[in-house]
Order: C-alpha cells, then structure tokens, then sequence
C-alpha cells in the first residue's frame, strides 16, 4: 500500500501544468466575441484572450491559448461574421501551453504564418519541453515561419502591430502595441504579455539554489520600464482578468458601449501594482524566503 501512494504522489508531482486548467474555469469557458475597435475584435474565451485583428489583406490572430482552443476562436471569428481561412498571421504572448498550445492546429487549419519572439522560439517549437520552469508541460510543437526581435514590427494591410520583448515570465513573453481607430479617433492599444511572478519562480540565487534562470530578475525590471514607456488608450491582456474584462464588458454592454476599453489610468495602476508585487517578492527571496 505505501508503495502505491508513494507511485501516486510522484505521478501527481510529475503530471503536467496543463492539468491545471481544469483549476481554471473561465479558461475554456466560451463567451460572446465583440469588438474592441475599429479592426480590432474579442475572440477568446471569458480569461484566455485571443484578439482578432481584421485587414483588408488578411487577418492577424494574437494567441491560439489551449489545444483545445482553436474551435472555440474559430466559432468566435465566425459568428463575427469573418472567415477563419482569412488568418494570415499568428502572434502569442508568451510561451505558456495556455497562450500557445493551440498554435500547431491553427497553422494546420489556416496556413497563417507563425512570429514568435526570438528567446519562446525554442520552447514553442519544442511543443514546451525547453522552457526553463515547466519542461514536462508538453503540448503539439509547432515550426516558428518568423522569427521576431525586440521592436519588430508586424504588418498587415495597413495594421502595424509592435513587438517589445518583456521577459522574466517567459524569456521571450511579448507585449503588443498597435495604433488603429476607435470610432474613427486614433487610439494606442497595448496587449499585455504577462508580468506575474509565477509560483515557485526563483528570482534570487542562493547555495544550491539558483535563479529560475540567469538575470530573470533584471528582465522583469527591463519588463517594467518597457511597460511604464508605452503610450496606452487601450487596456488589455493575455488574460481577461489583466485589464477587468469582464465588469468592462458588462458595463459595454449597459449601454456604455465601446468606451469602456479607454483605460489610461487603469493600466498605470496595474503595471504599477505589479511591480510592487514583483520588488516585494524580489526583497522577500533576498531576505531568505524561499
């Protein structure tokens, strides 16, 4: 018998993150696409964001998030009214299984053009097993077409999407900034890549203990002042729950409409409430903590 437990215990320690999202609801959980902007649409689930990006060349998709996922976007793309065969590029905000593990099918189904940040490059096209913090979380390896650097641009019939590298959550996490319209007034859009300290995420090298990996607490200080210098009209995320989603949209649809997604103020505050909790956590492994 304690040879078994023992079996189930290590089985548990060993199974994949992935399992996790059955922890988290809202992940797979469909909700009604809407429009953001202009161009610009709602395409993911009610926390897993997926941003539909609409050109009169083609299409951009900003995060395939779980296997299981892609049906969801496309029943989203689709009752919007737009063609799932019209996505000619694929972006990801970082290399987590819940931003891209969807990425090898939506290639297959539409052909578009896959541009991963260079340092997520060899986690994505690993299908997971080289990221530096969950290698066992496994998921369909997908073949990067571009292969993107911090300040690249994207584009598009006539969208400019920017890549600014935001490490420390993923080597290679990426932030997404792009100017479009909104009721025909120019407006800056800013899509989050992450900026949490994970669980069990080490930013201190100790004996015996290193860092998650060299300099990861320099990165989420680069991530910062990246995220403090970037014009923001328009709030969002990797997450819903990044940018308060779900109460936005909710007053969006009281009668408040599109308005709700200006968020300046909102998205100082949250970076700024960020990176108190990541100095925080610094001083709080610094002091010994583990």
């Amino acid at each position: 018998m304690r040879y078994w437990i023992l079996m189930l215990v290590l089985c548990a320690a060993a199974a994949p993150a992935r399992l996790q999202s059955d922890e988290h609801p809202d992940w797979t959980t469909p909700i009604a696409p809407f429009r953001i902007a202009d161009n610009l649409y709602y395409v993911g689930s009610r926390d897993l964001a997926s941003y539909l990006i609409v050109t009169p060349a083609g299409d951009i998709l900003v995060n395939s998030n779980l296997e299981s996922s892609p049906a969801l976007i496309r029943k989203s793309v689709e009752q919007l009214g737009f063609h799932f065969s019209d996505i000619y590029i694929l972006l990801i905000s970082h290399a987590h299984f819940d931003h891209d593990a969807g990425s090898a099918a939506i290639k297959r189904m539409t052909g578009a053009q896959y541009m991963v940040m260079d340092s997520d490059v060899p986690v994505v096209e690993s299908g997971g097993a080289k990221d530096f913090f969950y290698p066992n979380d496994h998921y369909p390896p997908a073949k990067v077409d571009r292969v993107l650097h911090d300040g690249d641009k994207v584009e598009l019939g006539g969208a400019v999407l920017v890549a600014h590298k935001t490490p420390g959550h993923t080597r290679g996490c990426t932030t997404w900034s792009m100017r479009t319209t909104q009721q025909g007034k120019p407006v800056n859009v800013v899509i989050v890549g992450s900026w949490n300290v994970n669980p069990g995420f080490r930013l201190v090298s100790r004996a015996g203990k290193p860092a998650s990996y060299p300099g990861i607490a320099d990165d989420y200080r680069k991530t910062f002042a990246v995220l403090k210098d970037l014009p923001c009209d328009i709030f969002l995320g990797a997450h819903g729950q990044y940018f308060d989603m779900l109460a936005k949209l909710e007053r969006a649809n009281a009668g408040a409409g599109e308005s709700v997604w200006i968020d300046p103020e909102g998205y100082r505050k949250a970076v700024a409430g960020k990176e108190r909790e990541f100095e925080a956590e610094f001083q709080r492994q610094e002091r010994g903590g583990t």
